[in-house]
């Protein structure tokens, strides 16, 4: 067990993991260092959020000389691991950790981890649904991670009758060497290949959530998703799957059949819901709620919670969220949408005539599925901010026989929202699926979806 009286921390990164790690360490006597390459003119919030406590602030950039005083680095999940402050801390052979890697070390509950390219939040939620509904008492059921409040604030509350379940990022997983009880990957295609560099080094990123698992432990897999059944030989304990087809025979999991969702057990196949009980557009969100089940099942809840989180849930904000109808066409934010692989699937989501929104930041990510998809299911693609050029060459010239589409350049979104509503029809479905992280126009994908939201209601 780590002492933390008197340790040297410094912690890199004033965002949201990086603030709650400093109110733990500091509250346990630990001298802390708190590291931001940003001015302290744009720090003003998060300074105040830390105000009465120990905390010694360097900002402006990662100095070196910052490691002289340091017994552990602690890692944002916004911090490349080849950031040359953290590679000499490597070098030199100061430990590295992040905030998910100390809550494992300390929680004594079940814990329950879902990673995966697309889906984390909404299955993440889901699961959450499940075990507060059926999750017995005196447990109390935790949900967190890379969404909502870091749970390191709350380690100290949470009992061993609890169960904690946590959204795991690739970010956070690279640095971890301990593994949930229960771990979930949905799938795995290209993404942050601006951090990992390749589609192998991502990959070995997400294999951690299963690396460190042990015999009694239980993994689920997609088992429809080529990226994530290709880890199933790294299975330690028990394994999981599911899928939109009826599961081999030699298979526990979920799946679909005839219009119902069922669950395989030990002891037969059990009806979850029907189909039209899932209130989420799209098979891919089919698939986060089969995924959801398979996890509650390896948690031990029970079918009438699956239920319970089942019926009635509409989504998580930001995820082909609807937001209203403008002159007969239905507006959808999908701003979360922030790889090429997650616009394909939103754009699979819908049989309506589609007004396409593309672009944000690019990731080096492909563009040629979706735009082979654009051609066959898109009347109008408007295309916007620093990736415009490099979607729209994606995309090429007109290919006979193929569906034709008009194609919008915009400097930003709030103008390619004007030009969709000047494009859009009634029955139409207008979508903001970028492909692009937000980072050229806005500090966030939430703050993309927030401001959508609102440039959409002012045309209600």
């Amino acid at each position: 067990m780590r002492t933390w009286d008197g340790l040297r921390i410094l912690i890199l990164g004033a965002a949201r993991q990086g603030l709650a790690l400093a109110r733990f360490a500091a509250s346990r006597g630990a001298e802390v260092t708190l590291n931001d390459q940003r001015p302290a003119d744009q720090m003003q919030a998060a300074i105040e959020s830390l105000d009465g406590l120990p905390v010694r602030w360097a900002l402006g950039g990662h100095s070196l000389d910052l490691l002289k005083d340091a017994d552990l680095i602690c890692l944002s999940g916004g911090i490349p691991l080849n950031l040359p402050i953290v590679q000499e801390a490597a070098r030199r052979g100061i430990p590295l950790t992040n905030d998910t890697q100390i809550f494992l070390e300390l929680v004594e509950a079940t814990v329950i981890g879902i990673t995966g390219s697309a889906g984390k939040t909404t299955t993440t939620t889901l699961v959450g649904r499940m075990a507060q509904a059926g999750f017995p008492p005196p447990g109390k059921a935790w949900v967190g991670g890379n969404i909502g409040q870091p749970l390191i604030e709350y380690v100290d509350q949470i009992k061993k009758d609890d169960l904690v379940v946590l959204e795991l990022s690739s970010f956070q997983l690279e640095q971890m060497s301990l593994s949930p009880h229960v771990a979930a990957i949905l799938n795995i295609t290209p993404n942050h290949l601006d951090r990992h560099g390749t589609l192998v080094a991502y990959t070995a990123a997400k294999a951690r959530i299963l690396d460190f698992q042990h015999a009694g432990d239980i993994a689920i897999l997609g088992h429809d998703d080529p990226g994530a059944w290709r880890l199933a030989h790294r299975v330690k304990g028990s394994l999981l799957a599911f899928g939109l087809s009826p599961l081999p025979p030699n298979l526990r999991g979920t799946y679909t059949q005839q219009g119902f969702l069922y669950l395989r057990d030990g002891s037969g196949d059990h009806k979850i819901a029907a189909r039209q009980d899932v209130q989420l557009r799209g098979d891919h969100n089919l698939l986060n709620v089969l995924a959801a089940c398979s996890i509650a099942y390896a948690a031990g809840l029970s079918l009438e919670a699956m239920q319970a989180g089942i019926y009635g849930f509409s989504g998580v904000a930001h995820r082909l969220e609807f937001v209203g109808s403008v002159r007969g066409a239905a507006w959808y934010n999908d701003s979360i949408a922030t790889a090429p692989e997650r616009t394909l699937a939103a754009v699979r989501s819908f049989a309506e005539p589609l007004v396409l929104l593309l672009g944000g930041r690019d990731k080096n990510l492909p563009w040629e599925a979706l735009a082979e998809a654009v051609r066959e299911r898109v009347d109008h693609v408007i295309v916007f901010g620093e990736a415009a050029e490099k979607i729209a060459k994606a995309l090429g010239t007109q290919i006979p026989g193929k569906r034709p589409y008009t194609l919008d350049y915009c400097s930003g979104l709030k103008e390619a929202v004007m030009a969709a509503a000047r494009v859009a029809e009634p029955g139409d479905v207008v979508l903001l699926s970028p492909g692009g992280t937000s980072y050229d126009e806005f500090k966030d994908f939430e703050e993309r979806g927030e401001c959508f939201r609102e440039w959409v209601k002012q045309l209600i």
